[in-house]
């Protein structure tokens, strides 16, 4: 099992095993959004779940996308960078939404939107969408959740964020990870509960005067929505790519 947290090269220097190989290639998940914002979307999720993919000898170019940077005031989380094995892409989580003036953006999982901008959408097979926002009675918002790889990003209800989409488990490595959750809605008032984030690494949203917290890194996680205007929504999780062989006896 070959783990890369970070770009590299993996090279196959002769077909000494099957010649097929079973990946996972998660992107990097997507940063929070400014102020009562939604949570990132996680890093698309893309596995085989078998020896099924044909490799050569030669190097392959791994590329490990990094998590997007989390953003204040009115604007949106940055999205998440793309991670890639030969043939097989996992786009990028989408950025949270911010206040009420922007939609969270599409991704490998959408990230959510803060009031009433819209929400960003998954890619299908990688993600699903993020989470809807909301305002009180006195237009305080809070954001949705954002989108994780099992599961849409929770909308939120009368001020109180999001939680994010959960995660999906893989046990590519010998035992059960879950990787990919999205980033929890932060909100905007002072009482009111922040969302967590989602199983796989997802960061919690900000509640009022707090910074959403940052994915987890090598697990895609979307980063949590910020809370008030100055503060900041928590950076996207880097992605993985583990490749994953059987030798020929």
């Amino acid at each position: 099992v070959h783990t890369f947290n970070s770009s590299a090269t993996f090279t196959i220097t002769t077909v000494g095993f099957l010649g097929t190989v079973n990946y996972l290639v998660v992107a990097g998940g997507g940063g929070g959004g400014g102020t009562g914002a939604g949570g990132g979307g996680a890093g698309g999720f893309r596995t085989n779940g078998a020896y099924s993919h044909t490799v050569t000898a030669q190097a392959y170019s791994i590329t490990v996308g990094n998590g997007g940077i989390g953003r204040n005031m009115t604007t949106v989380g940055d999205d998440g960078g793309d991670s890639i094995f030969d043939t097989i892409t996992s786009t990028g989580g989408g950025g949270g939404g911010s206040s009420n003036t922007s939609s969270g953006a599409n991704g490998g999982s959408g990230g959510a939107e803060s009031a009433a901008a819209g929400h960003g959408t998954g890619t299908v097979g990688q993600g699903n969408d993020g989470g809807q926002g909301s305002t009180d009675a006195a237009t305080y918002s809070a954001g949705g959740g954002g989108g994780g790889a099992g599961a849409v990003g929770s909308n939120s209800s009368s001020g109180t964020g999001g939680t994010g989409g959960a995660g999906t488990a893989s046990s590519i490595t010998g035992s059960s990870v879950t990787y990919a959750g999205g980033g929890g809605g932060g909100t905007q008032r002072n009482g009111y509960s922040a969302g967590t984030g989602g199983n796989g690494g997802g960061g919690a949203g900000g509640s009022n005067a707090q910074n959403g917290t940052t994915g987890i890194d090598n697990l895609g996680g979307g980063g949590g929505g910020a809370g008030d205007l100055t503060y900041t929504g928590g950076d996207g999780g880097d992605g993985v790519v583990i490749i994953r062989y059987k030798f020929q006896n």
